[in-house]
């Protein structure tokens, strides 16, 4: 008979690679969607926009880590640690919209995953349920993607799709 912490573990482990692997779908979306912007447009620059996000993530992480003490540490620690990894994950995404130094921006795919990873890890400890999945900000809406690719595209002799001929400008 497995004992509980054997399939606590193994849970676990399941959980943190589902969690990863949606990591990776937001961070792959977050690298196509950098905010366009336009100096002659008026909007603000993208400085003033990762400011603001910034900022907004902040203030939201430092509300969220005031508790209340109940007496368990544990849960005392997870209720202020969670909302300081969340914090850091809307930080890097702000990162990923606006930073253009490509080290700096794999640091902020790092600091998402693993952040993400630590608080499943967190509230598993706890036996905390765990939020339902939801879209990163950064993510493309459904209404926002490119049709999917049907039969009517051709693939070359090199992998290349192709749109058929009946679809290709003369």
């Amino acid at each position: 008979m497995r004992s509980f912490r054997s399939i606590a573990l193994r849970r676990a482990a399941a959980l943190i690679a589902v969690t990863g692997a949606a990591a990776a779908a937001v961070l792959a979306s977050a690298a196509q969607t950098r905010a366009p912007l336009s100096a002659a447009s008026g909007e603000p620059s993208s400085e003033a926009q990762f400011l603001k996000e910034n900022a907004a993530a902040m203030n939201k992480m430092m509300a969220d880590m005031e508790i209340k003490p109940t007496g368990d540490i544990d849960a005392d620690f997870t209720a202020m640690m969670i909302p300081h990894h969340q914090g850091a994950i809307d930080m890097a995404i702000a990162e990923l919209r606006y930073g253009k130094n490509e080290q700096l921006r794999r640091i902020a795919q790092e600091i998402i995953v693993g952040q993400q990873q630590e608080i499943v890890a967190m509230r598993l400890a706890l036996g905390q349920p765990l939020p339902a999945p939801a879209p990163a900000p950064t993510q493309v809406s459904p209404s926002d993607q490119s049709p999917p690719i049907t039969a009517h595209h051709q693939q070359s002799e090199h992998g290349v799709l192709s749109a058929p001929a009946s679809m290709q400008s003369k």
